[in-house]
């Protein structure tokens, strides 16, 4: 194994610790029924810097920068959609 597979692989784990860190964020939207704290302006541009970064491991052919960017947005989908949800039952 070489220093850029363990690299790679260091990368990869990092960056799906990162992806999941917005559950924290889930978790306490869901504990205090309120998401007037979280701009969807910022989750929506990290977002698209997800669907871009994905996009250019793609062109590279770097499963890390996909698996990571995929999971990413994955879980800021999920945080958006959970806090649309309570904002739409407030009302």
């Amino acid at each position: 194994m070489t220093i850029t597979d363990v690299l790679a692989v260091g990368a990869t784990g990092a960056g799906l610790a990162m992806a999941i860190a917005p559950t924290l964020q889930i978790r306490r939207m869901l504990k205090t029924g309120s998401s007037r704290d979280v701009s969807l302006g910022y989750l929506s541009l990290l977002s698209a810097g997800f669907v871009l970064w994905f996009a250019y491991g793609v062109a590279l052919g770097n499963a890390a920068v996909m698996i990571s960017n995929t999971a990413s947005l994955a879980v800021m989908l999920v945080t958006i959609g959970v806090a649309l949800t309570i904002r739409r039952r407030a009302r």
